[in-house]
């Protein structure tokens, strides 16, 4: 499917109703629980998003559209969520993030983007020249991704619990990257 904006937007709103509805309200066994060493929790994953919502997708949209002549993005802090959360709820993160999304989309929609926009350039510190349709694409996968991830991290807190099923739920077989 070849990206367009009022396809991709439906994805980015609804993400932050697709965590409350499978978080909020759960005992921390489900939303503290991770996959093993240096992997992320359901709590971790939100002050991700969080931390996405303040410094990445829409700090870079902003970078790519504006006049400036340096069009490169500062480097992103895939891990800042461990110290920004410290000492919050996982409601108040949930708060926080539709509170952000919300303001994130209704910026991104003012700014009624033509094909020549999404056209336009920055350039990423690591993967070099990107354009604003990929940033954007980008940013729905990156929400899909980390849904699945919550999925999968609250699965496997059953992992041992299922018996003999795990060849059948192919959930439960998954390696962790992050």
């Amino acid at each position: 499917m070849e990206f367009e904006l009022n396809k991709a937007i439906p994805i980015l709103e609804r993400t932050p109703s697709v965590l409350n509805g499978l978080l909020r309200n759960l005992p921390k066994e489900w939303t503290h629980g991770n996959e093993g060493p240096d992997t992320w929790s359901p709590f971790d994953v939100v002050g991700h998003l969080i931390h996405g919502e303040r410094t990445d997708w829409m700090v870079r949209a902003e970078i790519i559209l504006g006049n400036a002549p340096d069009k490169t993005f500062d480097p992103y802090d895939r891990f800042a969520q461990f110290k920004n959360s410290k000492g919050k709820t996982l409601e108040a993160l949930l708060e926080e993030f539709d509170t952000l999304r919300g303001d994130n989309i209704r910026t991104l929609r003012s700014k009624n983007l033509s094909t020549v926009d999404l056209g336009r350039k920055g350039i990423h510190p690591e993967l070099g020249e990107v354009n604003l349709g990929q940033l954007l694409s980008a940013w729905v996968v990156h929400d899909l991704g980390h849904i699945a991830q919550v999925s999968r991290v609250m699965a496997k807190q059953y992992a041992n619990e299922v018996g003999p099923w795990p060849r059948y739920l192919t959930i439960l077989n998954h390696t962790p990257r992050e």
